[in-house]
This record gives structure tokens, C-alpha cells and sequence, in this order.
């Protein structure tokens, strides 16, 4: 069975972009351009794993990562922020809500998702 990744980002540019590597690499990709509709879908169908900007309108990254955390069934799933805020204290904020990485923009799609593979197989 294909991991299922969840992809939010509110520039639409970047969301096909991670789809469509993901997808090449046998994801089944859900994508989200708000954090409320991140949260919805999260809660419909748990993904495996998260990719999520931080920066975006309405609900940050941020505010969304808090909520998951908050949900039992989806406290668990790893979270990987992707921002263009690449400030020290942007990351501990991250971290301290139990993101599992921070990718700072531009990146790299292979190491992208070569790092999600890490993460779902458990390893840092």
C-alpha cells in the first residue's frame, strides 16, 4: 500500500510540484491550501505523513501543527514544516510543537523526498 503524504501549501505552484514528485515516487498524494481544509482532510482520511508550510493565510502552520497534536488519532503523524523562514527561533517554535524536520525553501524534491522516506521508515 502507498504511503499517503498530505501536501499544504498555500502557493499552488509548489503544491503540484510536490505532488506530482511524489506521485513519481509512488505516494498517494492528498493536497490541502488552507490549514482548516489541511485539518478537514487530515481528519477524514489520517495521512502518514505531513508536509506542511508555515506561512500562509488564515491558519498558519503553526496553528495547524498545534491542532494535530491535539487530536489523538493524529498526534502521531510526523509533521515536516516546509518554510522560507529559515530564523533560529522560527525552527525552535517548530520543533517545540514536535515537528519531526524543517526544510527551509527553495529545496531540493529528491531530497525531499528522500527525507519523508526517512521519516516513515522511523529513522532521523
Amino acid at each position: 500500500m502507498a504511503p499517503r503524504i498530505l501536501v499544504v501549501d498555500d502557493d499552488p505552484v509548489i503544491v503540484r510540484l510536490l505532488e506530482v514528485n511524489f506521485r513519481l515516487e509512488g505516494f498517494e498524494v492528498v493536497t490541502a491550501l488552507r490549514g482548516e481544509d489541511a485539518l478537514a482532510l487530515s481528519r477524514e482520511a489520517p495521512p502518514d505523513i505531513i508536509l506542511l508550510d508555515v506561512m500562509m493565510p488564515g491558519m498558519d502552520g503553526y496553528e495547524v501543527c498545534r491542532q494535530l497534536r491535539e487530536t489523538p488519532e493524529l498526534a502521531q503523524v510526523p509533521v515536516l514544516f516546509l518554510s522560507a523562514r529559515a530564523r533560529d527561533d522560527d525552527r525552535s517554535r517548530g520543533m517545540g510543537l514536535g515537528v519531526a524536520d524543517y526544510v527551509t525553501k527553495p529545496f531540493d524534491p529528491t531530497e525531499l523526498v528522500a527525507l519523508v522516506r526517512r521519516h516513515l521508515e522511523g529513522l532521523p
